[in-house]
Formats: structure tokens, sequence, C-alpha cells
């Protein structure tokens, strides 16, 4: 059943007859200079540079590790082998997909397109020609339709106006929906206010997607786009993206998520984390016909849509299974590191769990229902190995784990991952050989060391192990919306495994300074140990003052009360 809302829709308007003016656009000075930064980051000789030297320290630390005359007692030796080849292959897979990341897909048929955008004989009616959002898209002689929809799941209402304010206001004309799976009277007269189209579904299912599919339904333009309800568009989001519709085969445009709120160290950790993937990784695979949909900022023709049957609704990773299974049925895809939309990055450890949870429970349900390496997938080699790598790439949040485990075997058991006779500066050259690069790499690309990234990195073990286990039994995780808004809630109700591990660590490292302080090479391991109780402290740290936070807000809620 649909309830639809569409007392907003402006009337049809008759206007005068089109005038004999031909129309043109030249952009925006800014916007073209954002493009030009960012392909500048993506062609940069010097990152070129540095991921060939990462690539021969990688392959340098393969060599070492793997050496018989290295290799120490059995089972830390295993531990470290098999978390070291998680983090060894996939950081040689993405430093590959960098280097491909060279091309750029703006052609000539897309400047041409874009340069005509809006230049057409049947020229704009007078009343119309100062309202960009007014201004009829074109591809060739062809006129094009675009619906905007703005997904919503109960987030906060200042939020999604927000959103829908920007939506309306893009350039070239279109029409806005607001897609409200929350269900709410509140956010119907905010898109009426605003002058949006408000759909609502009368029954679920299929949590995004579901809502898109349901929304296609009723909408029927020729292109759609797609926007969470808290990432607001910039006007050029249509100018930037229609004009690689030109091309027949093009099943979507996506651009980065880039957020506005790095402002507490969850929020800093999460958004620096995407920051690489989209500004060095996504551009690169460009080259291979393999860059995914990220969910939103991106705009879909709908004939391709149409032709797999609809929004993937089997996952709670839409956006990625869509993806392959247009790239399956030979669509193309595009993707351009230039930012169109701003958002919100998660601003506490439940909402990075959420989120994290879902995205990376998606991944290895690729991985375990329709592995991309088959032969039975109609797929590219390129294709196959870059699924390959977005399916496995949670794996390196769960290697921490087996490396957490190996001081202890040490300090306790004195099993060693590696020969006695190894010192530690051989270690040290190898290991920075590998890890130091890898550090070199995101300083360069983060334009700073980001020790938020780190962190989150060694401690969102849990989460990745908690999908990898979703993924395996089939158990269904209920959806969360990252920005959804609601009242305070504790991290500790997410992060019981880390404060267990940091008891852990840290009784493991006062016995190992009181046993073992004067060997210097079970120093080694002490330090190790030392530096992951230190990690995991900063982290729980972070959440005790989180956990000071809700409760200051639940009492605020409840005047006197007792949190």
């Amino acid at each position: 059943m649909t309830s639809l809302d569409t007392r907003s829709a402006p009337p049809p308007r008759p206007g005068p007859p089109p005038t004999p003016r031909a129309t043109t656009i030249q952009g925006d000075p800014q916007a073209a200079a954002r493009r030009r930064d960012a392909n500048a980051a993506a062609h940069s000789p010097s990152l070129m540079l540095i991921m060939l030297l990462a690539t021969l320290g990688a392959v340098a630390y393969a060599v070492f590790l793997l050496d018989p005359d290295h290799r120490g007692d059995w089972l830390p030796y295993v531990l470290v082998m098999v978390a070291e080849t998680i983090l060894l292959v996939l950081a040689l897979l993405a430093m590959w997909t960098v280097l491909s990341s060279g091309y750029d897909p703006r052609d000539f048929a897309y400047h041409q397109a874009r340069e005509r955008l809006f230049d057409t004989p049947q020229v704009l009616h007078d009343d119309a020609a100062g309202d960009p959002t007014r201004w009829q898209l074109y591809l060739g002689e062809r006129p094009v339709t675009v619906d905007v929809f703005v997904t919503t799941c109960g987030e906060d209402v200042d939020t999604i106006a927000r959103t829908v304010r920007a939506a309306v206001a893009v350039h070239g004309e279109h029409r806005t929906w607001v897609l409200d799976d929350g269900r709410s009277d509140e956010v119907r007269d905010l898109a009426t206010t605003l002058g949006a189209r408000y759909v609502r579904r009368l029954s679920g299912g299929g949590q995004k997607a579901g809502n898109v599919n349901h929304a296609l339904s009723i909408a029927k333009g020729d292109l759609f786009a797609i926007l969470d309800a808290d990432f607001v568009p910039r006007p050029e989001l249509l100018v930037e993206t229609v004009p690689f519709f030109v091309r027949e085969d093009v099943a979507f445009v996506q651009s980065p998520q880039t957020y506005g709120n790095m402002t507490s160290l969850i929020s800093r950790g999460a958004g620096y984390m995407q920051a690489v993937f989209y500004r060095f990784v996504q551009p690169g695979r460009n080259r291979f016909n393999a860059a995914f949909c990220v969910g939103t900022n991106v705009v879909f023709r709908r004939s391709a849509v149409d032709d797999i049957g609809g929004m993937c609704t089997d996952s709670k990773s839409e956006d990625v299974w869509t993806s392959l299974h247009l790239h399956e049925r030979g669509w193309r895809s595009v993707y351009i590191p230039q930012t169109l939309a701003v958002g919100d990055a998660p601003e506490t450890i439940v909402a990075y769990a959420k989120q994290q949870l879902r995205w990376a429970t998606g991944g290895f349900e690729i991985l375990l229902q329709h592995n991309p390496l088959s032969r039975r997938r109609e797929l590219t080699l390129d294709q196959r190995l870059q699924y390959f790598v977005t399916s496995t790439h949670y794996l390196s949040g769960i290697a921490p784990l087996l490396l957490l485990v190996v001081p202890p075997l040490q300090i306790y058991l004195g099993l060693a991952p590696m020969r006695l006779d190894v010192s530690p500066g051989t270690w040290a050259l190898y290991y920075l050989g590998f890890y130091g690069l890898q550090i070199a790499i995101a300083f360069f690309t983060l334009g700073s060391f980001r020790w938020e990234v780190l962190l989150l990195a060694a401690v969102s073990w849990p989460i990745y192990v908690k999908a990898f286990w979703n993924a395996l039994t089939g158990k269904q995780q209920a959806w969360s919306v990252t920005g959804r808004a609601g009242g305070p809630t504790s991290p500790f109700e997410v992060v019981v495994p880390q404060t267990l591990c940091f008891v852990f660590l840290l009784v493991t490292s006062v016995v190992g300074v009181w046993q073992y302080g004067g060997d210097a090479l079970t120093n080694l391991s002490v330090a190790w140990n030392v530096t992951n109780t230190l990690i995991l402290g900063g982290f729980l740290l972070t959440a005790v003052r989180e956990h000071r936070a809700a409760r200051g807000s639940r009492r605020a809620v409840v005047p006197g009360g007792v949190a």
C-alpha cells in the first residue's frame, strides 16, 4: 500500500512559447578548482613513488616472514603469518588499484555533453531563465527527467530539512522526493513546506533498497539520484554527473562521501578512514570498471536498475550488491573524486559500531554467498579481483585480534613467533619496511599523521568478528541508520570485548614487566603488549567520556532523574 502526498508538487506551467535563444553553462569556477585538486591528488607522481617503495617493502617483509631460518614456535608463528598474510595481500592489491588511479573518466563525449547540458533550440521559458532549478537538462538533443530521492528513517528533522532544502535547490530541472521510512507526519509537513514530494510506505521490507524500489514504482524519471538524509548536496550535483550518461552503457555515477563534522575522535577516525578510499582507491577502480555505489551521492540510470530487477534488497549492503549485479549485466560505472554532497560521519562509538557492522556484514555476504572469483560470475578478471578485495577488506580488521594474542604467548609460555637469534633490530628493519611505508602512504594521502585511524583500526576487531559470524550463519542484523535520532546510548553496550581484552592485556603487561624486565628479547614482547594496552586504554577513555555525556543527556531529559 502507498501513501503518496504530492500537494507540494508544482502545477503544470503553460508559460509563454519558447524563444529562440541558446543557453550554455560555463560551470562554477570553485567547482572546477575542486575537480582539479581531486584529480591532482590522485595523479601525484610522489604518491606513485611512495606506492612503489611500499610495494617493495611489503615484498621484502613477506620474504623475511617466510624464511624457514626465521621461523619460531609454531602457534605464534601461524598467528602472525595468518594476520600478516591478510594485511600484506590486501595492501598489495590496494596499492595496485591506487597505481591505476590516473584514469580520468571525463572524456571528450562527457565534456561535449556538459557544454550542451542546457543548450538546445528548445530553450527555457522566460520565467525560468533566472531559476537554475528549472533549467531543462538535455543529453544531446534529448531532454532527460531526473528524480532526486532523499531517503529518511527516523533522522532528526533539522538534519532532513537541510538536505531537502539543498536538494530542491540543485541546478537543473528535477523532482525532489522525500522517501520516509520513519513514517513521520512532521517530515511529511516539512516536505510540503520545502516544495518536495513525499512518499511513505505503509509496509516495510528491504530497508533502504526497498524504500527506493517503492519510490521507483511512482517516480518515472530517466535518471534518479539518491541522497541519505544527512548528506547535503551542492548545487552542481546534476551538472557534474548527468553528462556521463551520454554513454548509453553507464549505469551510475558515484561521488565520494565527504564529512563535515570531524570534531570528535570517532568522527575523525571514521572520516579519515574513508578519505583514502574515496580519494585514491575508488578512482583506481574506474580503470577496471569496478567502482561501486556507496548508497548516497549517486545518480542511477533508471533503465539499468530495471534491467536487474531493482535495487538489491537481500543485504544490508544493498549498494555494493546492486553494483555487482549491474557489472555482471555488462553495465558501466563511473566514479568522480569530487565532493558533491557533505554529510555526517558517526560521532559516537555506538553509531560507528552499527555502521561498520552493517558494512562488514554486507562485504562478508558477498564473499560467502556470491564469491566474485567463481567462474559463474559474469565479470572480467579485473572486476573479480576488485570485488574480491571489497568482500575481504574487513578481514584486515580481524587481523589485529590475532596479533594481540602473540605477546601474551611469549610472556606466559615463552613461545616466540620468530627464532631467538633474530635480533630486534633485524625484525624492526623489515617490520618498518612494510608498516613504516604504510604509515608514510597514510601521511601523504591524509596530509598528516592521523592517529585516530590507527586507534580505530586496532580496536574494531569485535565488530568484524561479529559481522563475519552473522554472514557465516545467515543471522539477520537489525537495520540501523547511522544518523538516526534517538536517546543517548552508553558505549559500554558495545565495547564489552574491548574492555575484557584491556583487563587481560593490562595484567599481562604487569606480569611481563615484573617477570622478564631484564631480558632484551622479551622486552620487545612486553613493549608490544604495553603498546596494545595503551591503545585499548585510550579507546576506553573515549568510551568513558561518551558514557558520562550520555548520562548527562538523560538527566537533562528527565530533570532530577537518576541515570
